[in-house]
């Protein structure tokens, strides 16, 4: 097997896994999960009216640059959404994938042949294991309060910078919920024209957010407002699981650099990795709809605006940029207090250690915890209710 897998750590819910074994939950209340961001509200129906529709379509073997049909609609979302204007986005210019889970890592194989991948800390496990699997060395670059849960680019040497060949952008944040801003995704542009390395922006938590004037800027939008026609150096990952409640669909899509995706369909091509056609209509049918995307920001809007009135009293916890987590610090340790609170109330929380690694200036995940607030509002509140019992106990 490649000596490489080793290097792989455990994901963190094996992780959280072992914490909780160890211990006997409370069983005269429910289980309430806030660990893993799988969205639990209803898919859209008319979606799962065009997958059904279109099975028999499962009999054609499905092209790995997807329909033409889909790179349209994908194309027509993105320019909308992200104000492209008579920016150049078609074809070659986007790729269909089965979730961005698969492309983040794929990409990087397809991508990087050495040196450095940078990315933040805490981070999506996914960028660390594919920068590792890839033969590159992974540098965290850590996301604290004292900077807005941003990355410091500033520190970065310009050795490391040379060193980089991808930087791994995640914006909104999981778990921080930090969103960049045009500005220092420009910056970041510049310095990938200077030293030569690759931006992949995964922005599959961008339609979660508060303000309905004030969607998350996109890199690919930074790249229009700089007059970059080809988006050279830049792509961005999106996905149909958070922003549509489709998180079993596996739909998403890097779009971009041409040059870029006309190596990394290449690659594909051998991966194996189409959408069966009946997910790339059903994948149609939502990207051309923002009326079930609405109404699913509301009701996270409504479930923030519960659990915060309820754990503000008790926890250091902000409202994020954007996304569905919150990222409150704790009493104790993020371990005993998700362990402890797992034995008292029943309710399964992840400790922020676990989406972190540790560097020179320490974990930035410890002593803070990721929640994710995607079950029911009345779930969440009861959660959040016990989660202030629990801390009032302490």
């Amino acid at each position: 097997m490649n000596p490489k897998l080793n290097l792989l750590q455990p994901y963190p819910f094996e992780k959280l896994r072992a914490l909780k074994a160890v211990v006997e939950p409370n069983h005269s209340l429910p289980h309430i999960a806030l660990s893993i961001g799988e969205p639990k509200h209803e898919p859209p129906e008319f979606v799962l009216q065009e997958l059904t529709a279109k099975l028999p379509q499962l009999a054609k073997y499905p092209s790995t640059a997807g329909l033409p049909e889909l790179q349209g609609a994908i194309a027509a979302w993105a320019k909308r959404r992200f104000n492209l204007g008579n920016h150049s986005l078609g074809e070659a210019n986007v790729l269909p994938v089965s979730g961005t889970r698969e492309a983040l890592f794929s990409f990087t194989q397809a991508c990087v042949d050495g040196g450095s991948v940078l990315m933040p800390n805490p981070f999506y496990q996914i960028y660390e294991g594919a920068a590792l699997l890839a033969g590159a060395e992974p540098v965290f670059l850590n996301c604290t309060e004292d900077n807005d849960f941003i990355p410091n680019f500033d520190a970065v040497s310009p050795a490391e910078w040379q060193r980089c060949q991808l930087l791994f952008l995640c914006s909104p944040g999981n778990p921080t919920g930090a969103v960049l801003d045009s500005g220092q995704l420009q910056k970041l542009i510049a310095l990938a024209d200077r030293y030569d390395f690759v931006i992949a922006s995964d922005e599959c938590y961008s339609e979660l957010y508060f303000d309905e004037e004030q969607p998350p800027t996109g890199l690919l939008q930074a790249c229009a407002e700089m007059g970059r026609d080809d988006y050279s150096r830049c792509v961005v990952f999106h996905s149909l699981s958070k922003r549509s409640n489709l998180p079993g669909l596996r739909s998403g899509f890097v779009a971009g650099d041409a040059r870029l995706l006309e190596k990394y369909l290449l690659y594909r091509t051998y991966h194996g990795c189409a959408l069966p056609v009946p997910t790339q209509y059903a994948s149609i049918a939502a990207w051309q709809d923002e009326t079930h995307v609405k109404a699913n920001r509301d009701l996270y809007r409504q479930k923030f605006d519960a659990v915060l009135n309820i754990l503000g009293d008790v926890l250091p916890v902000k409202r994020p940029d954007a996304g569905f987590y919150l990222w409150p610090e704790t009493p104790i340790a993020d371990t005993d207090f998700a362990q402890q609170l797992f034995a008292s109330q029943n309710v399964t929380v992840l400790p922020g250690r676990y989406l972190a690694r540790a560097t020179a200036q320490g974990n930035p995940g410890e002593n803070r915890l990721r929640l994710a607030l995607v079950a029911s509002t009345e779930e969440c509140i009861e959660a959040a209710q016990r989660i202030k019992k629990f801390v009032q106990a302490l």
